[in-house]
């Protein structure tokens, strides 16, 4: 597989493979300086700190023995305050030791200490509190020595165990790192004298095979070099029949170019004439709604006129009633005034003023018969003519609904006109727009073909030196091949 990487492919594998060997050294070289400074970090940060701290807790142990002696032997009370926050200090520092360890032995010999401590400050308290009381200082001395001393020798000896077993683990960490820096060191010049020789073994099966390929390539390149020519010759040709089809093409694109331009304009006007053809419906629109409100109003006037003759029916009815009780009450009087005549003549010359009155009386009730019948025919006239009105002017409130309802169509449809107009009014702007772009795109195509042309003609122009150049190529290739390989011959 190798055979068929190209000079790039093995180059880059080269580079690569080294690349790699020197990545590999670089992570052992992290690796192994990374144990170094986790080695030494562990020196500095957990076996020293702890040593510290041991000889801080047996300083502290020290100070409290000194401020209960002194307060033995003066009983002043600061002594035993002192005492107090060396104390505190002793616990504190314990503490904190204890939270560092992390192995049972340590955390073993702290719970010792800690124990030993305990019994020190018990006994410490006892001979505070003896020396308090009236008993003389032999007595204290000797519970002191006694008591006090052994405890004291106690909590100093677990101290001293505490601190040199750190100072041993100390040393054994101390030396862990210094030979872990000297395997790091040994193993980085190890890693770089392998890299070293790996560079140049692959340095070298990467100039044989690489001369190999660029000969095998130096041979090829002469074999096309004539065929480079023939094809340059070919070539020569072929420009030549390209720049006649670039001036035909040329031409051909000017004619689309001025036919692009007549058609813009001619988009162009049909916008002109649909826009106003737009402005016509739209007003048509106006005028069809105007006229129909009119219709409207004048139905609204007609249903005011059927109302107003209806009204008049009923009060032509209210009337005729009337004139019914009025009718009904002159023939009553009438009657009356028969009745009156006839008394009046049984009465004799007495009731003859009476009967005069009587027979006037029967006269004006005939009268007001009679004027009561011509009323009533006036009446029924009045009612005959108002309900041919209602008549005519319903027919009349139905012809005009008919005749709006071709109104909202004759609106509906100048809406629709409109409409339409409206798009066909976009469409040829979008027609123009279009064909400005087209213009503009023919403008640049003709710009192209121009420039194409003119290439072509350079490239006529540049066929000779080409196979001048396949000449000089075929020659630097016969050199370069002697360089590559000096047993070939010319």
């Amino acid at each position: 597989m190798a055979r068929n990487w190209t000079f790039g492919q093995k180059v880059g594998g080269g580079f690569a493979l080294i690349v790699l060997l020197a990545v590999v050294m670089g992570v052992v070289a992290v690796y192994a300086l990374r144990s170094v400074v986790a080695a030494k970090d562990r020196v500095i940060t957990s076996n020293a700190p702890i040593l510290i701290q041991a000889e801080s807790l047996n300083g502290l142990e020290e100070r409290a023995a000194a401020n209960a002696r002194a307060f033995l032997l003066t009983r002043e009370e600061r002594f035993l305050e002192r005492l107090r926050e060396t104390r505190t200090e002793g616990d504190a520092t314990l503490a904190d030791l204890k939270r560092r360890t992390d192995t049972a032995e340590r955390q073993r010999r702290l719970e010792a200490i800690d124990r030993a401590r305990a019994d020190y400050r018990q006994v410490i308290d006892r001979v505070v509190a003896l020396r308090r009381t009236p008993a003389s200082l032999e007595a204290v001395t000797r519970f002191f020595d006694d008591d006090v001393l052994p405890k004291r020798d106690a909590l100093a000896a677990q101290l001293k165990a505490f601190t040199t077993d750190e100072e041993k683990q100390l040393d054994r960490a101390r030396q862990a790192a210094t030979d872990s820096a000297t395997f790091a060191s040994t193993l980085v010049v190890v890693m770089l004298v392998l890299v070293v020789i790996l560079a140049a073994l692959i340095a070298f099966v990467l100039t044989r095979t690489l001369g190999r390929q660029i000969g095998t390539a130096i041979a090829q390149v002469q074999s096309s070099s004539a065929e480079l020519q023939a094809s340059a010759n070919q070539q020569a040709t072929a420009a030549k029949e390209q720049a006649t089809a670039m001036s035909e093409i040329s031409t051909t694109i000017s004619e689309l170019l001025a036919s692009s331009r007549q058609i813009a304009a001619s988009a162009q006007r049909v916008a002109g004439i649909a826009g106003q053809t737009a402005t016509a419906a739209r007003a048509g629109d106006g005028t069809v709604a105007t006229a129909h409100d009119s219709i409207t109003g004048i139905r609204r006037q007609v249903d005011l006129v059927v109302a107003h003759m209806l009204e008049l029916g009923k009060k032509s009815q209210q009337i005729g009633a009337v004139l019914d009780i009025v009718s009904e009450l002159a023939e009553q009087t009438n009657i009356l005034a028969i009745n009156a005549t006839i008394e009046a003549a049984g009465a004799g010359d007495a009731g003859r003023r009476f009967a005069v009155v009587a027979e006037e009386i029967r006269k004006l009730a005939d009268r007001v018969a009679g004027s009561t019948k011509e009323i009533r025919g006036l009446i029924d006239d009045v009612r005959g003519a108002v309900n041919t009105t209602v008549m005519v002017t319903e027919s009349g409130s139905k012809s005009v609904d008919a005749g709006s309802r071709p109104f909202g169509d004759v609106a509906s449809a100048l809406k629709d006109i409109g409409a339409l107009v409206g798009t066909t009014t976009e469409a040829a702007r979008e027609i123009e727009l279009s064909t400005k772009q087209q213009s503009t795109a023919v403008e640049q195509v003709n710009l192209a073909i121009a420039n194409v042309a003119q290439a072509t003609k350079e490239t006529e122009a540049s066929t000779g030196q080409t196979l001048q150049t396949v000449s000089l190529l075929a020659g630097l290739s016969r050199d370069l091949l002697r360089l590559v390989r000096p047993q070939a011959t010319a």
